[in-house]
């Protein structure tokens, strides 16, 4: 019996399961608009994602999204890794996830930065608020994960509070002054400013702004790896006669209450380029399509009978300037796409965590999120 004689029948058939209904994959024009953003020489086309289940369901492809599929398609390659930068690619991802990690980065990992600042003495040109201002933004070197958060109530401890003493001065008849971060010296020990209060004739021990109850170098985490900042950053200049004394009492705090807690410089993603030549270049053609790329993505080959050819060299270099692709004539030859499930991204740290920690840690709180929506839920 025939399908048609059988839905005459009163049995039912799958649209699925009819002949003239393609399965199992996608035809080439939607499976390139599904998976590739199309650049033309005027902007880029077919930005969005569709995450719909049933969106190809007429063509009898299964578009929902599935763990198992997730596991094995999911890769993080490392191209370059130094002690401040990593570049990775990250393959088989939604721009949604992608982007959850760059926010991570900057706004929600902690890191420690000096917070408050006692000014004993200032005759320099840069007002208190000013010079506060500019040491907040030093990056310290040191692993936050060993503090606590000060909270409002908490007394400044050797466990949540870091403390520097900055006493600086340009005698008379010496040349003018810089002021580098160089010149901050961490006070294991804690603060030495005492309080107003703390000035009394009594037997009791003078109070000072924080409450050590031991020193933090006697700590094992400190002991062979001292607290520091990151040298050579300006913080001031001083004339012949000024003079700089201060406190800076260092919290943790993460980005989003103040973008001197970001611990990264910067960090962002690209989807992966991807450069085709629809027709062979050669000749002077291909020497007009070498000079048109200011990016050098493309390259000459030399052939067996001495003609030159055209080839994509490096399409990872392609910035989508587009300017292989001004003219129409050349848009027919030549076709730009980004490939939609796959970034390269790119951390730079400022220096208190290496950038593979910042990934893993990021990777740890986009966790937490997860199990507490899953835990909200249930």
């Amino acid at each position: 019996m025939s399908d048609a004689e059988s839905m005459m029948h009163g049995g039912f058939v799958s649209a699925l399961d009819l002949p003239d209904v393609p399965s199992s994959k996608l035809p080439h024009h939607l499976d390139l608009r599904r998976t590739r953003v199309l650049c033309n020489s005027v902007a880029p086309d077919n930005t969005d994602t569709v995450q719909y289940s049933g969106a190809y369901a007429s063509m009898g492809v299964d578009n929902s999204l599935r763990l198992d599929d997730f596991r094995n398609n999911f890769k993080v390659n490392v191209n370059r890794l130094t002690a401040d930068e990593m570049e990775f690619d990250m393959v088989g991802v939604d721009p949604s996830l992608a982007n959850a990690f760059r926010r991570i980065l900057l706004a929600e990992l902690p890191t420690m930065a000096i917070e408050k600042v006692f000014i004993a003495n200032n005759t320099s040109v840069i007002q208190d608020e000013v010079l506060a201002h500019r040491l907040g933004l030093v990056p310290i070197i040191v692993d936050p994960r060993h503090f606590d958060y000060l909270s409002e109530n908490d007394r400044p401890n050797e466990k949540n509070t870091i403390v520097f003493k900055l006493h600086v001065r340009c005698k008379k008849g010496d040349p003018r002054g810089t002021v580098k971060s160089d010149e901050l010296r961490w006070l294991p020990k804690g603060s030495e400013f005492l309080k107003e209060s703390g000035a009394s004739a009594s037997n009791t021990k003078a109070e000072t702004y924080t409450s050590f109850n031991f020193s933090q170098d006697s700590m094992p985490e400190f002991s062979d790896n001292p607290i520091g900042v990151s040298p050579g950053i300006i913080v001031a200049k001083l004339a012949p006669g000024q003079e700089i004394e201060l406190e800076a009492h260092a919290v943790k705090g993460i980005g989003k209450t103040h973008a001197k807690w970001s611990p990264v410089a910067t960090c962002w993603y690209r989807m992966l380029p991807e450069v085709v030549l629809n027709e062979d270049i050669k000749g002077d053609m291909a020497e007009e399509l070498v000079k048109k790329c200011p990016a050098s993505v493309f390259d000459i080959e030399e052939l067996a009978n001495g003609k030159k050819r055209a080839t994509v060299a490096r399409p990872r270099a392609c910035t989508l300037c587009r300017e292989c692709v001004r003219d129409d004539e050349w848009e027919r030859r030549i076709s730009l796409c980004r490939v939609k499930d796959h970034f390269i991204f790119t951390i730079e740290s400022v220096g208190a965590l290496p950038p593979e920690v910042l990934f893993t840690e990021a990777v740890k709180i986009l966790e937490d999120k997860c199990e507490r929506v899953i835990s909200d839920l249930s």
